[in-house]
């Protein structure tokens, strides 16, 4: 279940908001006036999150290319990175 606080308990409670983050790895949603407002994470858990959507998009575009065709075989492209490394 997500932590749920008020912008006002963000204010007044920074230091236990911020050790829920770093302890649970997880956001808590900040409301402000009674709606959501804001997602509030530790740095490591954003990280996280940013190089997952990182490494989403180098599949996807790994995929485009093997459907395209402009893909080649991992044991070609080793070898040629093996050959680079001879001379």
């Amino acid at each position: 279940m997500p932590a749920i606080r008020s912008s006002a308990d963000l204010r007044n409670n920074y230091t236990d908001i911020s050790s829920f983050c770093h302890k649970y790895g997880e956001p808590v949603f900040v409301t402000k006036n009674g709606k959501g407002d804001l997602a509030v994470m530790s740095i490591e858990a954003y990280e996280a999150l940013v190089g997952r959507f990182e490494l989403y998009e180098l599949i996807r575009k790994g995929l485009d290319d093997a459907e395209a065709g402009s893909a080649r075989p991992v044991s070609e492209a080793l070898a040629s990175i093996r050959e680079g490394r001879k001379g």
